[in-house]
């Protein structure tokens, strides 16, 4: 589950996503792969990283794997000594209906506020833990945001980077694929060949999902992601 520093192998994909003209409030991407273990959090976060130290707000790395929070643990794990780990908690529902549905729903007047941010070191960097452990017995929560909530978020940062998991364990990517500017496959050495490349490529164009491109992670890696 070790996350790792990919930010050398990205100037590229910043040049190219940085210098594009963006909507009004913050640039947006996902990074998402077709095969599990492709080191897809590693991405996103050295990205992440990356916008937040270019960002004159902040960057927020949205961890949409709600169950594992891996982008958090690796942070809090110290995979990016330099930049520090996670800070105090911070309430990310921005004031707007949640950015996740319960699976079964909640009652009225039992809503938790369960979606958390926390501030990386002293970096501009902030990322996102759902309080998992505030489910019921046999309920499970999907990132599912509320429109009112990504545009609050999109009035509130410079980056929203999300790290997706991979397509073989769920459709959360092709779900959230039409919220951002673009998208970014991430391939590993031996991982995930063409027809599945391809294949994800379609479902993300199908869904209005605007595929920016692929990046091979030259890092072996044993993580699920």
């Amino acid at each position: 589950m070790t996350m790792r520093d990919l930010r050398a192998d990205l100037d590229p994909l910043w040049q190219a996503l940085s210098t594009r003209p963006g909507p009004r409030g913050a640039h947006s991407v996902m990074f998402v792969a077709a095969r599990s273990g492709e080191g897809t959090t590693s991405m996103a976060a050295s990205f992440a990283l990356m916008a937040a130290g270019h960002a004159a707000r902040s960057a927020w790395l949205v961890d949409t794997d709600l169950a594992d929070n891996p982008a958090f643990t690796g942070f809090q794990q110290g995979a990016f000594a330099a930049a520090g780990v996670p800070g105090r908690a911070y309430d990310a529902s921005l004031a707007s209906p949640p950015a996740y549905h319960l699976i079964p729903s909640e009652r009225e007047g039992l809503r938790t506020r369960r979606l958390a941010v926390h501030q990386v070191g002293e970096t501009r960097l902030l990322v996102t833990r759902f309080r998992s452990d505030t489910l019921a017995p046999g309920q499970s929560a999907v990132f599912r945001p509320h429109p009112d909530w990504w545009q609050a978020l999109r009035r509130t940062t410079d980056w929203i980077v999300l790290d997706a998991p991979a397509a073989d364990r769920s459709t959360a990517g092709e779900t959230l694929a039409g919220l951002v500017d673009a998208v970014i496959i991430v391939v590993s050495a031996g991982g995930a060949g063409p027809d599945e490349v391809n294949a994800l490529r379609a479902d993300i164009t199908r869904r209005g999902g605007r595929v920016a491109g692929a990046v091979l992670n030259r890092m072996q890696t044993r993580r699920r992601r």
